[in-house]
């Protein structure tokens, strides 16, 4: 029995297929033989010997020391998170902003430079606009398709590009592959938030990116219950850089939040699968709809970056937007006027949202900013949820009536 145990334990899942390392990865068996995975409630551990703890301190022992930066379960949803993406090392934060807070706190100095797509979620664009500025660090914001646009921004400073693809709300299509070979030909780092199509649906440090950033508390999840964030990439890299301002920083992931995520992993698979059909579905019907001026879903033919979609991810994922004629008013009454869809700003939930971009997630950029980005007030975003497509398409229809 305990060789069993052993043995499971010491498995190296990268050799395992995705849907497998999402319920098997990160999991090690206690003497006790759960079955499912325990939660390690403690803020601290005890050690043999003051050598020990000693040892621990200084790094040359590894091990446990304080669940800010040490805890079995926040360890488990790191390394299969890590194994999904394909990366080396995860580690887990208290949020997706508090993710890419790291990331800069970690990578960047004072002198530094980020290039940085405009269509990412409005926080990002005031966290780097308003704070990282305050000690030092430029940032510069590019349209996410313009290529020659982010060859021509990089400076001998630049430290990383930043990119969100698809983006929010836009669902634009970064080609990552080439914005990785400009990244690195000038010897700077591609960092992609892969939040909005999960390791399922597409892989970005296949396709050359660094670093990868999630906020865990959309599809990760995938029911609304946790916030949580994460960082996934090369050993090296994240123990080096990043992993030293988790330590000192403490934008610590909770245990209880991180046996959630690591729960919601082991169904990740056929939830996306549910969520881009609904949504392909949804966007198709919504093209249809003479009250609908455009619809953006990268599945659909009309999308700009269609072609390169097919190529890089799996499918077009559970997000839809689409603008309303009449502008923020008719947008506003059609939310109003649903009575199943949720009207909230978080996405990735079972339950579909729906929310006005211009004056919710992106609400505190201003006029030029959201212009810059393509979102306009009579545009609406939908997180397609796994309710039946017919009573979805039925609660839009009766609200625009």
């Amino acid at each position: 029995m305990l060789k069993t145990l052993k043995n499971m334990n010491e498995t190296n899942w990268n050799n395992f297929g995705p849907e497998t390392q999402a319920i098997r990865a990160g999991q090690r068996r206690t003497a006790e033989q759960e079955h499912s995975d325990p939660i390690f409630a403690t803020s601290s551990y005890v050690f043999n010997s003051a050598a020990e703890a000693a040892a621990r301190f200084s790094g040359k022992e590894p091990g446990n020391i304080y669940s800010r930066f040490t805890n079995p379960t926040v360890r488990a949803f790191e390394q299969r998170l890590a194994a999904l993406e394909g990366g080396e090392r995860c580690i887990a934060v208290a949020s997706g902003m508090a993710a890419i807070a790291s990331v800069g706190f970690g990578l960047l100095k004072a002198g530094d430079h980020v290039v940085c797509s405009r269509g990412v979620f409005g926080n990002t664009v005031l966290l780097f606009q308003n704070y990282f500025a305050k000690f030092g660090v430029a940032t510069t914001f590019i349209d996410l398709v313009d290529y020659e646009a982010w060859q021509q921004a990089i400076r001998p400073e630049t430290r990383f590009l930043l990119v969100e693809t698809p983006s929010n709300p836009l669902t634009q299509i970064a080609d990552i592959a080439r914005l990785a070979d400009i990244a690195h030909a000038q010897g700077v780092l591609l960092v992609v938030d892969n939040c909005f199509l999960t390791p399922v649906l597409q892989k970005p440090l296949e396709l050359g990116a660094d670093i990868v950033i999630h906020s865990a508390t959309k599809y990760l999840d995938g029911q609304g219950r946790c916030v949580g964030g994460a960082i996934v990439g090369g050993l090296e890299l994240l123990d080096k850089e990043i992993y030293p301002y988790l330590r000192t920083g403490g934008p610590t992931m909770s245990p209880f939040n991180a046996w959630v995520f690591h729960k919601g992993l082991e169904t990740l698979g056929v939830r996306m699968r549910a969520h881009s059909e609904n949504a392909f579905g949804l966007a198709q019907w919504l093209e249809t709809q003479d009250w609908v001026e455009r619809v953006y879903y990268p599945g659909l033919p009309s999308h700009p970056q269609y072609e390169l979609a097919k190529q890089q991810q799996k499918s077009g994922g559970g997000i839809v937007s689409f603008e309303v004629k009449g502008g923020k008013d008719e947008a506003w009454r059609l939310i109003d006027s649903t009575r199943m869809l949720s009207i909230t700003a978080n996405l990735g939930d079972t339950k579909t949202t729906i929310t006005h971009p211009s004056t919710t997630t992106h609400g505190r950029l201003t006029d030029q900013e959201r212009l810059a980005a393509g979102i306009n007030d009579g545009l609406v975003r939908i997180a397609v949820g796994l309710e039946d497509l017919v009573d979805i398409k039925g609660d839009l229809s009766r609200a625009f009536q």
